[in-house]
């Protein structure tokens, strides 16, 4: 066995840079293998399964995942408004134990503006026994034009306590500057959610911001400074609900869901966006076929490789076979090489999976907010390595057959 290893690692250290050119080959295969089942497995698992404290949204008549994907992960265009009288009237239901309005349509430098009260972050528990705890200064007074910002937002736009700013119209970064003036008061300790790329503010200072039209009683309402506005005119974005008791939520889905044409209720939020990741689940075959193309393209180049210095080691085999070597020795030597080789690749395509994981997690969190956890375990660790060794080994067998097949008394001429 020693006399084996010693012909593998003399055939290795003779022949670096086709060695380490397949192993790179090798740890790009295995790498992407593991980068795309760790990516979407985490990702479905932040989406469909992370902490958002809220169990359904209610929002205008319309997709489930629009209403989603605007309220909770701050991605999509809001679908409408629904008059504040539905609002009210999720507050006092009693199977709903917190009802949080938020009002959308703004922005400031890209990062979206949502007029909220106060009871998202002293009544809302996004994990058990957990709020959106203050890393400094104050929650903002829901009569003034004051601000609360999340701690992404304070990393890339520079905004601190006492900064001013002045929203921009719509979802758009370059659009209409509001008139309107508002100071941060509070930044929010890092939630590893969306709600770290939100600017919160009032509810009031998105009903009275400048350019703002109020349609809740059917006509359009401009609130005047000084002055209340009437109930009947608000209209907010959506809901957010969380319930006394999950069992309630199928029947209050189907309560407002299956009646009149004003509002839609995604409940559950989790099933929602696993919904979705099982429609985009094409998505992840076609990344996994990719990768295991990598994997049968590295495995092809293991075999050149060893096939195409076949014929110049002819000479060796010759020799090691008239000292005493059997031709199972040679072929097990060329087995044994090929499978060190997607090995020792395998070993590196941690490293590149590394590199993937990294770029892609940080490319989530900087358009999502959502963080993910890419240093788990998953089988997929354990199983590309030794299934690529596996893989190396068979592929060595076409060049371990032509050294077995090697002719002694051929190869021991002399060559000149």
């Amino acid at each position: 066995m020693s006399g084996l290893g010693l012909i593998v690692r003399r055939s290795l250290r003779q022949h670096l840079l086709s060695t380490l050119v397949t192993c790179l080959s090798t740890a790009l295969g295995v790498g992407l293998v593991i980068a795309t089942f760790v990516l979407s497995g985490q990702s479905e698992r932040a989406f469909s399964g992370g902490p958002v404290g809220f169990d359904a949204v209610l929002g205008a008549r319309g997709s489930q995942l629009q209403l989603v994907l605007n309220t909770v992960f701050h991605l999509e265009t809001s679908p409408g408004n629904i008059p504040w009288s539905l609002y009210q009237t999720m507050r006092k239901d009693p199977r709903v134990e917190l009802a949080v309005p938020y009002a959308l349509g703004d922005n400031h430098r890209g990062f979206r503006l949502v007029g909220t009260t106060t009871e998202l972050f002293t009544r809302l528990e996004i994990q058990e026994g957990r709020t959106m705890a203050l890393l400094a200064g104050r929650l903002f007074d829901e009569s003034a034009r004051e601000a609360v910002i999340g701690t992404t937002v304070a990393r890339e736009t520079g905004l601190r306590i006492g900064s001013r700013f002045q929203p921009t119209h719509g979802f758009a970064e370059r659009g209409k500057t509001h008139p309107s003036e508002y100071v941060v008061v509070g930044i929010l300790e890092p939630m590893s959610s969306p709600s770290d790329r939100v600017i919160w503010i009032p509810i009031e200072g998105i009903f009275r911001m400048e350019d703002h039209v109020l349609r809740g009683a059917g006509q359009s309402y401009v609130a005047r400074p000084d002055q209340p506005i009437p109930d009947e005119h608000k209209e907010v974005s959506a809901v957010m609900l969380k319930l006394r008791d999950k069992r309630m939520g199928m029947p209050l889905a189907m309560q407002i869901n299956n009646q009149g044409n004003v509002a839609t209720l995604a409940y559950p939020i989790g099933q929602v966006m696993a919904d979705l990741f099982a429609r985009l689940g094409w998505v992840s075959q076609v990344l996994r076929l990719v990768a295991y193309l990598v994997v049968v393209v590295a495995a092809g180049s293991i075999l050149a490789a060893l096939y195409n210095t076949m014929n110049e080691r002819r000479r060796e085999f010759a020799i090691l076979r008239a000292l005493g070597a059997r031709r199972r020795l040679v072929f097990g030597a060329i087995v044994l090489e090929s499978a060190t080789i997607a090995f020792l690749g395998s070993l590196a395509g941690f490293a590149a999976a590394a590199a993937v994981l990294g770029a892609a997690g940080a490319v989530v969190r900087d358009q999502t907010g959502v963080v993910l956890e890419l240093v788990v375990w998953h089988p997929v660790l354990v199983i590309a390595p030794l299934g690529m060794t596996v893989l190396g080994a068979l592929a060595g067998l076409v060049p371990a057959c032509k050294a077995y097949a090697t002719d002694v008394a051929r190869n021991l001429l002399p060559t000149s």
